[in-house]
């Protein structure tokens, strides 16, 4: 028993830890490209927003690899803290279901890997938008018809049939625990792969809504991981949901209006 209660903490700690990084990275990323807490461009930030990208010169952020790499660091970051109810979860029924240790990493490899190729997706998304003159390098949208558009979009889907079925899983993991039982890791990867997929369905909008705020603002990043966290908690997750949409369209309504002030 203090075995296993040994190996419990060693994966617990490896997890929150991998959750620490991924923000210091971005944190040391946000840095590096001269931006602020908001995701606010500073002189040299400034200067990287206008260039063009068919500029005969190196720029990572307009190439797949690096720009790949950013939103994998960003789905860790944002990501793995929702999970924690999912794998609490899974761990309830370790004694009662014949769960394991293996099973609980496959369930987070299952995840990660889901989340992974949705970073691979909106990468290929933002390098289409940045060659299309639609954002700029530093992912944010040039009109703000294109922001309130996509906010009011967002806030719609809020309402959606997907995102009510999407977030049912994901606001309660016991249920598809229960009814997709698999034992051992690969059982583990098979129900992670499919609560990572039901979990892009339901958080697709908060990634999409970095071309607003800037996919590289810690500010949009932090608010958009909290209310992920507070649409998984059993308590409060069904009574968000929809306050946030209409949140988010009164926002898209009223972008045009106060970008003229």
């Amino acid at each position: 028993m203090s075995s296993l209660l040994n190996i419990r903490s060693v994966l617990w700690i490896a997890f929150f830890a991998a959750i620490l990084l991924s923000w210091a990275m971005m944190y040391m990323m946000a840095i590096s490209m001269d931006l602020d807490l908001i995701g606010r461009p500073g002189e040299m930030g400034a200067a990287m927003a206008v260039m063009d990208p068919r500029m005969p010169m190196d720029m990572p952020m307009a190439r797949f690899g690096p720009l790949f790499a950013m939103w994998a660091i960003m789905m860790a970051a944002m990501m793995l803290p929702t999970m924690i109810p999912t794998l609490r979860s899974y761990e309830d029924l370790m004694a009662s279901a014949n769960g394991t240790r293996a099973g609980w990493l496959g369930v987070l490899l299952g995840y990660s890997v889901v989340w992974v190729g949705f970073a691979a997706l909106i990468t290929a998304v933002q390098l289409g938008l940045l060659f299309g003159g639609v954002v700029d390098m530093l992912g944010i949208a040039k009109s703000i018809w294109v922001s309130a558009g996509l906010l009011i979009v967002v806030g719609l889907f809020q309402f959606s049939r997907v995102k009510e079925m999407c977030h049912g899983v994901c606001h309660s993991p016991m249920m598809y625990f229960v009814g997709h039982w698999k034992t051992g890791f690969q059982g583990g990867l098979r129900m992670g792969l499919g609560l990572g997929a039901f979990c892009v369905g339901c958080c697709w909008g908060f990634m999409a809504l970095g071309f607003v705020g800037g996919v590289m603002s810690l500010l949009w990043m932090g608010l958009a991981t909290v209310f992920m966290i507070l649409e998984k908690l059993p308590s409060v997750g069904h009574i968000v949901t929809k306050p946030m949409g209409v949140a988010l369209i009164t926002a898209g309504l009223a972008l045009p209006a106060w970008a003229n002030l």
